[in-house]
């Protein structure tokens, strides 16, 4: 749970890495190609330019590098020849990588050309609420207050946060302990200590939080069908404060 000073630095470096595949993406036109071209394009970019290991291929039986959640689809999307991006669409990617031993998690969704207000509206404040849960993070805080900063950021805009899944602490396992809750009480649960790393990705629907898991076994999906959104950042606990270790040159 607790990682060494030498830990640290190896798990800064898969950050990094992971933080340039994002980067890598957000100079892509998304629109028209399917979710299997941008999983090989991924992969060819961890595994060549990045000499990496995309961590998620072979966990648990998935076959793929990434996941790719498109509108309603909350996590877990498969990447499929036939599914293609269009305009107007959002779409979660959802990537992993491990170098030296270590492994960074981190997931953005994109807007797809002429995403509507309220789709715009939607990740945007997904995006807020993870930041929120991020500054929640210090060495003596709870566990309860990174999830409480983010329900009650996504309640005050009119959204509902999944609870059928959450953060996680990561290392040389791509989950390890604790489970990072994205709702919860200020003051409850464990207390932050320095050295701990883990992810924080809140999902937040339009409508109801419920989901419900299509035949493959891994997609889900919102059960009312309205849109859903996705952020993801790995961070550290520091001496006085947080560390986000997937953070991208921009500052998302």
């Amino acid at each position: 749970m607790v990682k060494t000073l030498d830990e640290l630095m190896l798990m800064r470096t898969s950050g990094r890495l992971l933080a340039s595949v994002f980067e890598m993406l957000d100079g892509q036109d998304l629109a028209g190609m399917s979710t299997m071209q941008v999983n090989d394009l991924v992969e060819r970019f961890i595994t060549v330019d990045l000499a990496a290991r995309p961590a998620s291929k072979g966990q648990y039986g998935f076959k793929y590098v990434l996941n790719c959640s498109i509108n309603h689809v909350v996590c877990h999307g498969v990447p499929d020849p036939d599914e293609i991006i269009r305009d107007g669409d959002i779409i979660n990617l959802d990537i992993t990588l491990e170098k030296n031993g270590f492994i960074a998690d981190s997931s953005k969704t994109y807007l797809v050309g002429n995403a509507p207000p309220a789709a715009r509206r939607l990740v945007q404040v997904t995006q807020e609420a993870l930041w929120k849960g991020i500054r929640a993070v210090r060495p003596g805080a709870h566990l309860g207050d990174i999830g409480f900063a983010i329900e009650r950021h996504a309640k005050k805009n009119g959204y509902s946060v999944v609870r059928d899944y959450c953060g996680h602490g990561i290392g040389r396992q791509m989950h390890e302990e604790p489970q990072i809750l994205h709702f919860g009480r200020p003051g409850a649960g464990l207390k932050l200590r320095e050295g701990m790393v883990f992810t924080i990705e809140p999902m937040l629907n339009q409508g109801s939080r419920l989901v419900s898991t299509e035949q493959d076994g891994w997609t889900v999906v919102t059960k009312d069908r309205k849109l859903s959104a996705q952020f993801e950042h790995t961070v550290a606990v520091t001496g006085d404060g947080v560390e986000v270790l997937t953070l991208r040159r921009d500052g998302t």
